[in-house]
């Protein structure tokens, strides 16, 4: 608690002093710098024309420039994807001078980040999307997956519940293998960003401030990514955080405040039901189990959540060395009892320049602490069987919350097949942890000074974690009573530590009317996780598990070289082309390197004379592209050798008076080697009535060989009947398109809208090291029964598609219990009468985004949807029987609401009646706000208020907690939350 009282002091102290700052400077010229649609432009930049003096303006679009001699200047103003402006001011001691900027068509001279440099947008080649600061999602937004939500086509993120902190599933044009991580690589300012999990943290990404961020750059397509090679197959995010600028210092101070609440829980009967229902069908026993209480579980173990999100930041030069300075602090609640996140994050960049400007140096650090409090989730699943009738407390030695026991005296213990009580589950549950990153580089860019058009590179940096805590639950706790408590810790370390080099060549041949970039480079890698290992106790001491090894270490490198080749003809005709060669030490020397190459050629036709005077078209630009990317991360480290394993107690050999654990080896494949996926990419960007209208589609094929997978081998061939190894392939195709229309743009009256949809059918094409069309392997289990296979990879199917029976209905449309359609029929309905049906991927994704404003006014809403995606209901499947609400163990629990729908007896699991189109419409976010501009007019400050309500409402057919699920399975997903928040900014 001690570092974060600390961080909010120093908070304060770094305000005052900001404030200081811009006080003693006196002679300035203040404004506002606005979009096309009357919408402030945070980080827009401002400078005095044939001077350094220059600064940028702050999330108001405030700007400053103090210390000027009275007289005329010109100031120019200039945005990233907005044509520069100038214009002429005359200097008194407060001189405002307000500016709006109009779009440049389609952002066509726009300079996008792309893999080791930059390039304008309209010389691409590859398929690239950029989304800024101010097209970000708003409201609460605790991790930074979650700015870009619905916001570039073929990117799907889904958070993966709604815990505070919780990170999300991120899927480029919906992956690319099957066992491997399909997640894409991320690239924070130039360091590559360890997506592995870090232990007493709620996501990786949860150590990273999203008020830090700039932009994100999404490559989608093999062109724009093969220059990162082996981590490059699921596409790759490049972030961009927030720098200083020259100039007056500007201060940046905001605050959001919220409420959450549950949106919906899951269906279940109410007390009075379960009576009813036992009363009419149940024994005189079962009858007398009956409480009288009305319990709802699920209001016992949620809250309304406050969250109060709260950043400052300091930016401008001193001595002429631009900086920015940046804290933060979050405190977030979680809907469930119990959950907690606390977050401080600091921020330094420093970009000095030397040697007449040939040097540049920038300085990135970024640091975070989070403290956590997590609940035991067990809690929701409990909270919906659990029986209605019953109180919460009763009196007993487990801590007065009423528990369904058995035995008699001295020997009453809880029943071991009843569910815990959802309330002591939480309360009796005391786990907490700490997690520690930082994430930091130094960059040197020199242009020599005999040859200005040839910069060497070197890029250092380092991605350092540490996560700790420990559960703790007491002796008297039912959820341990065979244990009389338990308590355990938990301690690990990453590190990722690089480097590398490059060269880079542009030069332009005014001549030949030709352009030349070349770059060419090398990378170095080094990764090391530290697990420790610690005994864990029961809640009187005494050992439970005790670890053969107090700790573990793995260990990896990659060693690249790369190189890329760029060529403009005329402004019109663009070739580009890479390689990339990586050297994994996960794989034996002979298969240890990888090469991946691409091309892409990209025709500007607007720029032909017969349509570059066309009064319909502002831009139209065809994009062909190919490439080859790798995948490394299916496999641990060294899995190509043979590794031994510690047997568990029941295999030991004794030596004297001395039981030792035995190891055996695990299965191996010397021969193993990358995924490789091979992507075709055709893309056409088109602009309309001077760029009012702009958008893209594309169109691509991709084809992943050598899927790293486990499949069954024949015994005795190996140590094992299982074997990691390459085998099989699968085809993905898609189609992306986007349109952004800016409608109605006057002095007053602004709106303007963005609509993006995909197309994305993966489907696998083989499994087995020799083809066979049918074979399957295990994709996904289900809770509830024991070891009941729910979703395959199959040949011709999509990956994870759901494998079942088909439902029977009598004439009313009622499912019949147990009886099933005879698909072969051979006159018996047997395992060889299931088949696929549906799956989670949806077929189409949609992302629609709006803003409308009236002078200081401004409304703004984002939605996305999803056509085609279905949900196995577990819930239901589980819970929705009347051998549930019926048991037989001595309990009575509940059941979900399904059961009056079905009247089943006992689980049907593997029925298709359970698989339910889950296709939504969600409206993510939508907000209201007030722009006050300059409390005074002799003031610098200036104010603007939001308020905001995210997840605001779902429409679908689906009746369970939410048709948004990754996995396809729904069971117990903690409720994402409606969230209520009122935001605040200052700037001065």
């Amino acid at each position: 608690m001690k570092v974060f009282y600390l961080l909010k002091q120093g908070l304060l102290v770094l305000l005052v002093f900001a404030a200081l700052i811009v006080k003693a400077q006196t002679g300035s010229v203040s404004g506002k710098v606005l979009d096309e649609t009357g919408q402030p432009l945070p980080g827009a930049s401002v400078m005095v024309k044939g001077t350094t003096r220059s600064t940028s303006t702050d999330v108001s679009g405030m700007y400053k420039i103090a210390s000027l001699q009275n007289g005329s200047i010109t100031i120019v103003v200039s945005f990233i994807g907005y044509q520069t402006l100038e214009q002429t001011v005359a200097v008194s001691a407060n001189a405002v001078a307000n500016v709006s900027l109009v779009p440049d068509a389609q952002k066509l001279n726009e300079v996008v980040v792309i893999g080791y440099g930059t390039a304008e947008k309209k010389n691409l080649t590859g398929s690239i999307t950029t989304v800024s600061a101010k097209d970000f999602q708003k409201g609460v937004i605790t991790t930074p997956d979650q700015l870009i939500q619905g916001k570039v086509a073929g990117v799907n993120i889904t958070s993966n519940s709604g815990q505070p902190g919780v990170g999300s599933t991120i899927r480029i044009r919906g992956g690319a293998s099957l066992n491997a991580s399909n997640d894409p690589l991320i690239v924070i300012d130039g360091v590559p960003f360890s997506g592995n999990t870090i232990n007493n943290a709620p996501s990786p990404l949860s150590l990273i401030n999203p008020n830090d961020i700039e932009t994100f750059t999404v490559l989608k397509d093999a062109n724009a990514t093969a220059i990162y090679g082996s981590r490059a197959s699921n596409g790759v995010i490049l972030i961009t955080t927030k720098k200083g600028s020259s100039g007056a210092p500007v201060i940046n101070f905001s605050t959001t405040n919220s409420i959450a609440t549950v949106a919906r829980k899951v269906n279940v009967l109410s007390a009075d039901q379960v009576r009813d229902y036992v009363n009419a069908n149940g024994s005189a026993a079962q009858r007398a189990l009956l409480g009288t209480a009305n319990t709802d579980w699920q209001d016992a173990i949620y809250q309304n959540a406050f969250t109060t999100d709260n950043n400052l930041s300091l930016a401008g030069s001193f001595h002429g060395v631009p900086y920015r300075v940046s804290a933060g602090y979050l405190d977030q609640d979680g809907l469930l009892k119990t959950d907690k996140l606390k977050r401080g994050t600091g921020a330094i960049t420093i970009s000095p320049k030397f040697f007449d400007d040939h040097l540049k140096v920038d300085l990135n650090l970024k640091g975070a602490i989070t403290q956590s409090h997590f609940a035991n989730q067990g809690a929701i699943g409990a909270a919906i069987q659990f029986d209605p009738t019953q109180p919460i407390y009763a009196q007993n030695k487990y801590g007065n919350y009423f528990e369904w026991l058995q035995g008699t005296g001295d020997a009453i213990v809880p029943n071991p097949n009843a569910p815990r009580n959802p309330l002591a589950l939480l309360e009796l549950n005391d786990n907490n942890g700490q997690a520690e990153r930082s994430v930091g580089n130094i960059k040197f860019d020199y242009s020599f000074h005999f040859l200005p058009e040839l910069h060497a590179n070197l890029n250092l940096g380092y991605d350092v974690s540490k996560g700790y805590g420990s559960v703790r639950v007491p002796t008297f706790a039912a959820q341990s009573a065979s244990t009389n408590g338990s308590f355990s810790r938990s301690l690990s370390k990453e590190s990722d530590k690089f480097s590398e080099f490059y060269l880079n060549y542009s030069h332009t041949a005014a001549s030949i009317r030709s352009k030349f970039d070349v770059t060419a480079g090398y990378g170095y890698y080094d990764n090391a996780t530290t697990g420790y290992n610690f005994t864990n106790y029961t809640g009187t001491g005494i050992a439970l598990v005790t670890p053969v090894f107090p700790f573990s270490v793995e260990r990896n490198k990659l060693l690249s070289y790369y190189g890329r080749f760029n060529y403009t003809l005329a402004d019109k005709y663009i070739l580009s082309g890479t390689m990339r060669a990586d050297a994994s030490s996960k794989f034996a020397e002979n298969n240890r390197w990888g090469y991946f190459p691409s091309v892409g050629f990209t025709w500007r036709a607007i720029g032909e004379n017969f349509l570059k005077d066309s009064k319909v078209l502002s831009d139209l630009k065809l994009r062909l592209s190919y490439g080859q990317t790798g995948n490394k991360d299916g496999i641990g480290n060294y899995d190509y050798l043979s590794k031994y394993y510690a047997n568990t107690n029941t295999g030991q050999y004794q030596i004297g008076n001395t039981f030792y654990n035995y190891y055996s080896p695990a299965a191996y494949d010397p021969d193993l080697k990358w995924e490789t996926t091979t992507t075709y990419n055709a893309g056409l960007d088109y602009g309309f009535m001077k760029g009012r209208i702009y958008g893209s589609v594309d169109v691509y094929y991709k084809k992943t060989k050598d899927l790293l997978s486990t499949v069954n081998i024949p015994v005795g061939t190996n140590f094992s009947n299982l074997l990691t190894t390459n085998v099989g392939n699968m085809d993905v195709r898609g189609l992306e398109a986007s349109l952004n229309f800016s409608a109605i743009s006057t002095e007053n009256v602004h709106w303007d809208f963005g609509v993006n949809m995909a197309y994305n059918k993966r489907k696998v094409t083989n499994l087995t090291l020799n083809p066979d069309p049918g074979s399957k392997v295990s994709a996904g289990d289900i809770t509830g029964g024991t070891g009941i296979t729910l979703k395959y990879n199959a040949v011709n199917q999509i990956p994870g598609s759901f494998f079942v029976y088909k439902q029977v209905y009598d004439a009313s449309g009622k499912p019949l219990e147990g009886v099933y359609a005879d698909l072969n029929g051979d006159g018996v309905v047997n395992t060889s009468d299931q088949y696929f049906y549906k799956s989670p991927d949806p077929n189409f994704t949609f992302g629609f985004t709006t803003s409308f404003s009236y002078k200081k006014w401004s409304v703004n809403t984002v939605l996305r949807a999803n056509l085609g995606n279905y949900i196995y209901d577990n819930v239901a499947s589980n819970f929705g029987v009347r051998s549930n609400i019926l048991s037989s163990q001595g309990i009575t629990n509940n059941a979900s609401a399904d059961l009056l729908n079905t009247g089943f007896t006992t689980t049907q699991y593997l029925s298709d009646y359970y698989i339910k189109n889950a296709s939504f419409l969600k409206m993510d976010n939508l907000g209201i706000a007030y722009d006050f501009g300059r409390i005074s007019k002799t003031s610098n400050t200036n104010i603007r208020m939001s308020l905001n309500c995210q997840n605001v409402f779902v429409v679908s057919k689906y009746k369970g907690l939410d048709p948004e699920l990754t996995s396809g399975i729904d069971y117990s997903l903690y409720p994402r939350p409606r969230t209520y928040s009122l935001g605040v900014n200052v700037g001065f």
